[in-house]
């Protein structure tokens, strides 16, 4: 597990080739403050939630320890899909039909608030709605796949089901079936951070470089204190600092991992699949992989879910980045299959494949907004719309799906 004490090197390793746009200043702070709303962790959840509640209206304050961005936000590869790692049939089988289905129409409309979101603000992230193709892989072939999408069907969810022959005739992929769904988008997530950052401090969101070392909820306030000992005394504290999380927020459900990525050069638009859909399997530990908008090819997985340790991550990227190449040469042999770019990120998980995101227990004043797994950055969306909705007094029943403290799932056996 990451400590408190973990730093970005500890998050992420190697390069990416997201852009660092939109610097931003960061004063340290001097002094102590009040404000409504304190949001810790200016990554892409940090900034899509202080946008969001300074859009609101509330008097927001935001603080880093690091360079904003730089730690998970930098390792993503930035798959904005709605679709969730637990499939809706595994969902169904924890949880229900109903509440499974409820899940999935969430993240579906969380997707489509990004979009709307970046659209309304002009934010320059290379932002691209794309369909994602769901490629049937090992155990989960056709069969499976096909009982998946009546079951979306009957959700109301979007998408259609593929062949093989359909699927070799429009895409070129050897895989048996296929889910096509719209409603995906895919972005550069740094910029797309950064850009919302921006966005914030102009609204006249307080940003400051700080790093919170105590936490006392009053039971009406929380006082914040820093490493240099200032105090930042809010009405409500988020807490979006990814996956290093402080000792009190814990949880069963949740574990962390590694997993690597690499991108290749840009490419020849001949070498790139068809209208660069966002590609991930059927499978536990599955493969993912997208274009960029200079058509590079991003491909990504190769987890390792006992490995958490920053070290034995960074020294496992050489062969992991061979074994991603193998994997790109079999799934789109026109590629250049050549690693430009490599890199490896802790990678979140939980039970279920559902973020945590509400109340912390035993902190009546302070929420957690945590989105793990592939949907991270969607989930980080919903994030601040369930959480602006909760300072507002609008909580939900359903806002209870991705509470901290709901009960360990049922896991189907695979």
């Amino acid at each position: 597990m990451l400590s408190p004490d973990d730093t970005h090197d500890d998050v992420r390793g190697g390069r990416a080739p997201w852009q660092a746009a939109h610097h931003i200043a960061r004063p340290p702070l001097t002094e102590d403050r009040r404000c409504g709303v304190l949001v810790v962790g200016a990554g892409i959840t940090g900034a899509l939630m202080a946008q969001h509640l300074r859009a609101e209206g509330h008097d927001v304050c935001v603080i880093d320890r690091e360079r904003p961005g730089l730690g998970s936000t930098a390792a993503s590869t930035a798959m904005l899909l709605w679709e969730i790692d637990k499939p809706l049939a595994t969902l169904t089988e924890i949880y229900g039909f109903e509440h499974a289905a409820r899940v999935y129409r969430q993240s579906l409309a969380a997707v489509s608030g990004l979009k709307e979101l970046v659209a309304t603000h002009r934010l320059s992230c290379s932002f691209r709605p794309r369909s994602s193709l769901y490629l049937a892989a090992g155990e989960h072939g056709a069969r499976t796949l096909l009982a998946e999408h009546e079951l979306r069907q009957r959700a109301g969810l979007p998408g259609v089901f593929l062949d093989y022959r359909t699927l070799r005739s429009a895409y070129g992929f050897d895989r048996e079936a296929a889910l096509l769904s719209p409603g995906a988008a895919d972005a550069d997530p740094l910029c797309l951070a950064r850009g919302l950052m921006s966005e914030v401090v102009a609204a006249g969101a307080a940003f400051f470089d700080a790093d919170a070392v105590r936490y006392e909820d009053g039971g009406k306030t929380v006082a914040v204190t820093t490493s240099d000992g200032a105090t930042i005394e809010a009405d409500w504290v988020v807490l979006a600092t990814g996956y290093v999380m402080p000792d009190f927020v814990q949880s069963p459900l949740h574990s962390i991992s590694s997993s690597w990525a690499i991108a290749t050069p840009p490419q020849p638009e001949k070498n790139l699949w068809r209208d660069g859909v966002l590609i991930w399997e059927a499978a536990t530990d599955y493969l993912y992989a997208r274009t960029t908008a200079d058509h590079r090819i991003i491909i990504g997985g190769e987890d390792d879910t006992e490995m958490s340790d920053p070290d034995e991550r960074n020294a496992q990227t050489p062969k992991k980045t061979e074994a991603l190449l193998a994997k790109l040469r079999a799934l789109q042999p026109t590629a250049d299959a050549v690693a430009d770019k490599a890199w490896s990120g802790a990678f979140g998980q939980t039970l279920d494949g559902l973020p945590l995101i509400g109340a912390i227990p035993g902190r009546s004043r302070m929420l957690a907004a945590y989105g793990y797994g592939g949907n991270g950055i969607t989930f980080s969306f919903l994030a601040s719309r369930l959480i602006g909705a909760t300072i507002a007094g609008r909580h939900k029943a359903e806002y209870d799906d991705y509470s901290l403290e709901r009960p360990l799932p049922a896991l189907p056996e695979d």
